[in-house]
């Protein structure tokens, strides 16, 4: 059995952290465009729009992450799509934050005084012109602090990509102690790296909640 120093099981989970680092960017990025892009439909009254987005909302946000993440990885290759854990992971959390941030930014569309609306009707502005300068900057003003706080639930729910065989932190940390034989020792190591990647996007949220309240 090789002996693995401290150093050692820290600097590769710091190496594997990367990868937690990058799929959490993408899913809340990719879900970020897919989400706003379901919300301006739903707003625009397209047809179909909203009983469309609020299925596709009810499916991923009432069923659990690690079944969709099954499915995008073993479903897609059931009709001859053989895709790698880092692009099914991709794929599972892009969809998965898509419907919670579609569904956040809504709240906070609705949270905006009916009157604001009127007002905008009563200058002929169009949909866009709607959202783009009377309805949008109220709304992410009010947007930023959930959106910011739901970015550590993206970042916890990584840890499930281990199951499909992507090697981010949780897996990472799996691997070490079969290695090692050092269970608490590279856990406690494991929860240390979530603490700092996501207290500090808690404290953020909570300052910008702050801030928000103060500035009404």
């Amino acid at each position: 059995m090789v002996d693995f120093t401290l150093w050692d099981i820290f600097r590769n989970l710091l190496l594997a952290a990367r990868w937690t680092v990058g799929l959490s960017l993408i899913a809340f990025v990719g879900g970020g465009i897919v989400g706003l892009a379901l919300l301006l439909a739903r707003l625009a009254n397209l047809p179909g729009a909203q009983r469309g987005v609020a299925a596709y909302v009810q499916l991923f946000q009432g069923t659990p992450l690690l079944m969709q993440l099954f499915l995008a990885y073993f479903g897609l290759a059931l009709v001859g799509l053989n895709v790698s854990a880092w692009v099914a992971a991709s794929l599972a959390l892009t969809l998965y934050t898509s419907a919670f941030l579609t569904e956040i930014w809504r709240g906070c569309v609705n949270a905006i005084p009916k009157g604001q609306w009127e007002a905008a009707d009563s200058l002929a502005l169009s949909f866009g012109e709607k959202m783009r300068h009377v309805v949008g900057p109220q709304a992410l003003r009010i947007a930023v602090p959930p959106t910011v706080g739901f970015l550590v639930q993206v970042i916890k729910g990584t840890a499930l990509a281990s199951v499909i065989g992507f090697i981010e932190l949780t897996k990472a940390g799996t691997m070490i102690t079969n290695a090692t034989f050092k269970p608490f020792t590279v856990y406690a190591c494991v929860a240390l790296m979530y603490f700092a990647l996501c207290w500090p996007v808690s404290a953020a949220s909570r300052r910008l909640e702050r801030s928000f309240k103060n500035g009404r």
